[in-house]
């Protein structure tokens, strides 16, 4: 299973460090943070712009769903910005209001930036209507004009979700579209749509280093 964003960043630094030393002679073009090709979530660090060609093939495909607004939002909405996605349901009790919740705090760290987009996938999107949502952002004081709840097919959302962004792990490739989806992934995706790290939206932990990581992120 996926280790903790704080353990795993640990281990990662470690890693990066002796890139450091092993390639003195180079130019430091090394990211600090990871990509991620595969579903389990293997880190990839690339040295230089040859190095991300050949390695790093993945990336978040064409979407087009509805916020909670009643607004279209597509991958063009989030061009040349980085954002961090969820899956949620508003009949959730158990983790997505704690989810939420964390996610307010990245909302409060980057309400104004320009360069930011949070998505939150709804994987009720039959029962998540966009008057539904409008509510659910409502009582939870979901202000940002860059936090986009979304509903539409369910079908292309859990094909999003497993496909694209691997939010299941490898475990969502073994699973159909009648399968409910339900992960506690924050995903976050930098400005050209390829998958930069994950962390478990139901600790504080990790959402404090989400943040951090996007900070990073938006220097790249």
């Amino acid at each position: 299973m996926l280790q903790t964003a704080f353990l795993r960043n640990s281990i990662l630094g470690a890693c990066f460090i002796l890139l450091g030393c092993n390639n003195t002679q180079n130019e430091n073009t090394t990211s600090e943070l990871p990509y991620y090709n595969t579903p389990d979530f293997t880190p990839i660090f690339v040295n230089n712009s040859s190095d991300l060609k050949q390695k790093i093939t993945h990336s978040i495909t064409s979407f087009s769903f509805k916020n909670q607004h009643g607004k279209t939002v597509t991958e063009k909405d989030i061009e040349g910005k980085i954002h961090v996605a969820n899956f949620i349901f508003t009949s959730c009790g158990t983790i997505c209001p704690t989810m939420t919740r964390h996610m307010k705090k990245v909302q409060k760290e980057f309400i104004n930036d320009k360069n930011v987009a949070i998505l939150s996938y709804s994987v009720t999107p039959w029962i998540d209507s966009i008057a539904r949502l409008k509510r659910y952002a409502e009582d939870n004081e979901i202000k940002a004009n860059n936090w986009h709840l979304l509903t539409g097919s369910q079908s292309e959302i859990y094909t999003l979700a497993r496909k694209s962004y691997f939010a299941e792990e490898d475990l969502g490739f073994t699973k159909d579209s009648t399968e409910f989806l339900h992960t506690e992934h924050m995903i976050l995706v930098d400005r050209n749509k390829r998958i930069r790290g994950i962390y478990n939206g139901t600790l504080a932990l990790e959402t404090e280093q989400l943040i951090k990581d996007m900070k990073i992120l938006l220097k790249e």
